[in-house]
């Protein structure tokens, strides 16, 4: 089995300032944008997109009760529940704001077959009823199963479906890096 190391610290930091930029155009600044990031790695990107936001605009304002930056669970959404496939349930917040009428981005490591973001739209439909949503991943690797497309990505890597792709950051991993595991030789 063959490891790729693809990004590192300093190429996630710049995929990530690129995303807030781009999250800010398309909105055309702050105004009613909401951050939901969907655990783990997920939820830790949309903290990092917070704190980016905050030095990039002033409408964008830092830290926890800002009503700009939540957790969205997606566990018991998900199509895969009966298949065998374990996954405890993280917690989901809400900003104090709410989701109606605003604009949610979605936040995500990895896109691959669509369907966790197939679950987070589902989730949102039992919290409120966003003006629109959005989703921003760090990276797109293809193959997917259902018509879903990343509206901001950090880095578009394509990829073999038998590879694994997997992200650690020094919140959860104790270091910042995506990693390509090859199931065969080594690359």
């Amino acid at each position: 089995m063959g490891t790729r190391t693809v990004l590192q610290h300093p190429d996630i930091t710049r995929a990530l300032t690129r995303i807030a930029h781009e999250i800010l155009e398309a909105n055309r600044g702050a105004s009613d944008l909401v951050l939901l990031g969907i655990p783990t790695r997920g939820a830790v990107l949309a903290e990092r997109l917070d704190r980016i936001l905050a030095d990039i605009e002033p409408e964008w304002t830092s830290g926890a009760g800002t009503g700009r930056v939540g957790t969205l669970d997606v566990t018991m959404h998900r199509d895969d529940l009966g298949h065998g496939i374990g996954r405890a349930p993280h917690r989901t917040t809400i900003p104090a704001g709410g989701i109606d009428g605003k604009v949610v981005v979605l936040v995500d490591d990895v896109l691959y077959s669509g369907r966790t973001v197939r679950a987070a739209l589902d989730a949102l439909q039992g919290i409120g009823r966003p003006r629109a949503v959005r989703l921003a991943v760090l990276v797109d690797r293809g193959h997917r199963e259902l018509p879903i497309r990343a509206d901001h990505v950090g880095k578009n890597l394509p990829t073999a479906s038998d590879e694994r792709v997997t992200l650690h950051l020094t919140e959860t991993d104790g270091s910042d890096e995506l990693l390509i595991v090859h199931p065969g030789g080594d690359s």
